[in-house]
């Protein structure tokens, strides 16, 4: 592995994500996993932007610009919210705070990147999502014949039905699903809260028939990851990146046969659909935002906001119906020097 150009930098994003917060700041797993998120994403930005590899990133390609750049693809390429955009620049705002009190040359990178103002919201705003023919015309896009399309699908599947976050999903381990009489996930949300939502009997189905191709004879008190791939002969669990590139790639293929689905398709998007559904087939408002998760029903009046539809009866009429799925091998992975470079400092 090449030599990194700015020690001082990387030594730095490690001590913020591997000692300062974990130990000074005793924060949460799920908060420094925010952080460690934000500056890697921002780092991969940042090197595509200026064509290098990653061991050649240093402090002064994080400037105002590069930053304010980054901080726009979240919305434009990502789809991602406001208030997303705003998070994410809190993260790496909270870093440059840290590196300026550790080195005095980051003082002058602090003042910079603190010049990019926070994103006002729109007070209401219209919430996308996709209509009910829309989503099984996504869900039919995975080869079901293939085990990555039979996993891709029951992903897609799983993320409707319960209307749960990539990041929730891609956490979810074996242990964390109830079958029996009344199948359940529990989810591990925001805030390192926790919430159980039930299971519709196809996703059920379809459960089974992933379970017996992906984890044939395990225990569901197993602590393996529910969905993962394999990469250098380890399963390991789904990136939330990795996630959104085949979900993009589907949704393209998917508006040729239904014009209805939007442009960028990502895993959100089946969250907020799933959530307009509930609320359209009569679920009540504060039900909703249970089932998604809000710490405070404000969030979820979205919804009430974007249609004004009369509520149809019943919930079961927002639960898809899909065919059985099949199985095929899963793709190897290969180990780059940006990979490691990320893991030896508190990256990955």
């Amino acid at each position: 592995m090449n030599k990194v150009i700015d020690e001082t930098l990387f030594k730095l994003i490690h001590d913020f994500l591997v000692v300062y917060l974990p130990s000074q700041r005793n924060s949460s797993t799920n908060t420094i996993r925010a952080y460690r998120s934000s500056l890697e994403m921002l780092l991969d930005f940042v090197k595509q932007q200026n064509k290098i590899p990653l061991y050649k990133v240093s402090f002064r390609m994080l400037n105002e610009k590069s930053v304010a750049a980054f901080l726009d693809s979240l919305e434009t390429e990502r789809g991602c919210g406001i208030s997303t955009r705003n998070h994410r620049l809190k993260c790496i705002r909270a870093f440059l705070k840290y590196a300026a009190m550790i080195e005095p040359t980051a003082v002058a990178h602090q003042a910079e990147l603190f010049k990019i103002p926070t994103k006002k919201e729109v007070e209401w705003k219209s919430v996308e999502y996709m209509s009910e023919a829309a989503v099984k015309t996504l869900l039919a896009e995975p080869d079901v014949g293939t085990n990555i399309g039979l996993r891709n699908r029951f992903f897609m599947i799983l993320a409707y039905d319960t209307a749960a976050r990539v990041q929730e999903l891609a956490d979810l381990r074996l242990r964390d699903i109830r079958l029996g009489k009344t199948p359940t996930v529990i989810l591990a949300g925001k805030g390192s809260k926790t919430r159980t939502v039930p299971l519709m009997k196809p996703t059920v189905l379809h459960l089974t028939n992933y379970l017996n191709v992906y984890h044939n004879r395990e225990s569901l008190l197993s602590d393996r990851p529910l969905f993962y791939s394999v990469r250098g002969g380890v399963p390991q669990p789904l990136s939330c990146d990795g996630i959104r590139k085949w979900m993009r790639e589907y949704g393209e293929g998917a508006r040729e046969k239904c014009r209805d689905i939007p442009e960028n398709v990502h895993p959100h998007l089946l969250r907020h659909s799933r959530a307009m559904h509930l609320y359209q087939n009569g679920m009540d408002l504060t039900l909703v935002s249970q089932w998604l998760g809000h710490a405070q029903l404000e969030t979820t009046l979205i919804y009430a906001h974007t249609d004004t539809e009369q509520k149809r009866a019943a919930i079961e009429k927002a639960t898809l119906q899909s065919n059985a799925l099949q199985e095929a091998p899963a793709s190897r992975f290969d180990i780059k020097d940006d990979e490691v470079l990320k893991r030896l400092y508190g990256l990955k």
